[in-house]
């Protein structure tokens, strides 16, 4: 009864309510409205709220809808089949191995061994250590001959090597047993038997050397290095030679300023002279000192330096100084195209018997050693590329030098039926003589790299001499000249070499005659030496190797009388392994 009288009471009161509000909607009517007062709205004051709202953080578990997928497959008919890939692999050749020991030997005519090896071990990051042995000798045979032209020349050299973080040092020593044959008698002169059978024409060059040198990073003292060699031969002369070599070096931002000293110690004595059995004995110290300016730009490079001597001639108890240019300038004025170079050097040249002996083994043991004055070579040239595989190098040179040392031929003391006290008498030996030489001077290269396999040199020497005192520039050619070309590939290697050469003149006297009334001028023809040489590797550990010299066959003279032996081959095997 209760709830029917509340519901009853809410019923009454909604009818009331909506019928008063029925009433009013109907009372409204349309009017014209007229405002008077423009509106002007108003921002209200901003005001800050000083209480932010606390918002209660609820962490709702959400769990992950499991979804899952599937497809309708149909199977479709085809004919198409794929091909199936394959990478495509670089072709690459089979990777050479490099074998750090070695030994050649081969023969030739002229009944010639060669014996040639290399060998060495140690820790790569520590030390190393080794042996180079090395053997060419012939029982000659060159036609018409009345002496023996046999020769034979033996090296042995050892060393080591010690390697430390901070500098690297070397210590080695060798020797040297060389001999060689006076066999080069006049062809305008009759010998007789008795003469031959006395005659011992045998010379044998011996040294004996040792030394080191040492190296130094990140140290303005860069190292020195230092070597004593003694010389002598199978006439009783010796010579003992003492050099010693320090170098510094200080950097400055992007130049460089070193030094290199010199001490050099020099003594020897020959047995007797050419003309009478007294002794010749020489000794020189020489102190020298190279500083040098390096400026070094992106196109240019510059040379500041010279050489200064102090020079002691123990034997004359005389002493003088020496000063020398050297000073060298490169441009490059189109990149690697065209590169212009210049400069102006000089040195002093300590001449040795020994030095003499390795350029003309004929040599009697009776010299005047003294020091070349080597006082300016100015030169300029070019050099460059003309295309990407073509070199060129090309310059114009003039020299100026005292006491140029030149071989004559020495004076014969016998007429054929004379026996001569030494073998070297016979007119088949050659002094030295000193004279002041300039020489206008033109050198030309070209090099072309044809091919990774093949490549090509050519290049040509022309000097013009003039002398102070002698008639000519003894035993020097006017012109020299080299072409030479390589080809190598996967096993196949071959090479040659053409050398020509000018003609010389040196001066011969005959016996019995003085120097000057009656000496003649001879001329050494010119001529051309070809070279070949070539090979097979049968793997990374053998190769045969063949050699053919004068391939031309010419019966040339290098010095006067002095016919070379002609058409020379060798063949031989080398043998590569690691210890």
């Amino acid at each position: 009864m209760y709830k029917l009288l509340i519901t009853s009471f809410l019923i009454l009161v909604t009818s009331v309510s909506f019928s008063q509000i029925t009433k009013k909607r109907d009372t409204l009517i349309t009017e014209e409205i007229t405002v008077e007062k423009p509106y002007s709205p108003t921002i209200s004051d901003a005001f800050k709220v000083r209480s932010n709202p606390d918002i209660e953080n609820e962490t709702k578990n959400l769990a992950k809808e499991k979804v899952s997928y599937s497809i309708f497959s149909v199977p479709v008919a085809s004919t198409f089949t794929p091909s199936k890939g394959k990478a495509q692999s670089i072709a690459r050749g089979p990777k050479e191995r490099l074998y750090e020991n070695y030994i050649s030997a081969g023969y030739g005519n002229f009944n010639t061994p060669f014996v040639d090896a290399f060998l060495h071990s140690g820790d790569k990051k520590y030390n190393d250590y080794g042996i180079f042995l090395n053997h060419l000798s012939s029982k000659g045979g060159i036609k018409d001959l009345l002496l023996n032209d046999n020769f034979s020349d033996s090296k042995i050299d050892i060393y080591y090597k010690q390697f430390d973080r901070d500098y690297n040092w070397q210590i080695n020593a060798g020797a040297q047993h060389k001999l060689q044959n006076y066999y080069g008698l006049p062809s305008n002169v009759v010998f007789n038997d008795a003469f031959i059978e006395a005659m011992d024409e045998k010379q044998i060059y011996n040294t004996i050397y040792g030394g080191g040198k040492i190296s130094f990073e990140d140290s303005f003292f860069q190292g020195a290095t230092a070597e004593i060699v003694n010389f002598s031969d199978d006439y009783n002369t010796n010579e003992i030679r003492l050099m010693v070599k320090p170098k510094l070096e200080f950097p400055i931002s992007s130049e460089k300023i070193n030094g290199e000293f010199l001490i050099d110690l020099i003594s020897g004595r020959f047995k007797q002279s050419y003309t009478d059995g007294k002794d010749i004995n020489y000794s020189f110290l020489n102190l020298g000192f190279n500083p040098n300016f390096e400026i070094i730009r992106e196109n240019l490079t510059i040379n500041l330096g010279a050489k200064l001597y102090y020079v002691n001639d123990l034997e004359h108890k005389n002493t003088d100084y020496y000063a020398y240019p050297n000073v060298t300038t490169s441009v490059k004025l189109i990149d690697d195209v065209l590169i212009f170079v210049a400069g102006v050097t000089g040195d002093l040249v300590q001449n040795t018997y020994k030095d003499f002996a390795n350029e003309n083994p004929f040599v009697s043991p009776t010299l005047d050693i003294l020091q070349t004055d080597k006082q300016y070579r100015a030169y300029a040239g070019t050099k460059g590329k003309l295309a990407s595989n073509i070199g060129y190098n090309f310059n114009v040179s003039h020299t100026s030098e005292k006491n140029k040392p030149l071989f004559i031929q020495n004076q014969t003391k016998t007429d054929g039926t004379i026996i001569v006290e030494k073998a070297y008498e016979a007119g088949n030996s050659f002094g030295v003589v000193y004279d002041n030489l300039k020489t206008l001077g033109f050198f030309g290269e070209i090099t072309i790299d044809a091919s990774k396999e093949f490549d090509f040199t050519g290049t040509v020497n022309y000097a013009n001499y003039t002398m102070d005192s002698e008639l000519e520039a003894w035993n020097l050619p006017t012109m020299t000249a080299t072409i030479s070309a390589d080809y190598q590939n996967k096993n196949w290697f071959a090479g040659a070499k053409l050398f020509y050469n000018g003609e010389t003149k040196d001066f011969a006297i005959p016996f019995g005659l003085s120097l000057v009334e009656n000496g003649l001028i001879v001329t050494n023809k010119s001529y051309l030496d070809l070279n070949l040489n070539g090979g097979y590797n049968f793997s990374d550990r053998l190769t045969a190797f063949a050699k053919i010299n004068n391939a031309l066959g010419e019966k040339y003279h290098r010095f006067l009388n002095y016919q070379v032996q002609t058409l020379q081959i060798l063949a031989g095997i080398t043998y590569k392994f690691d210890l």
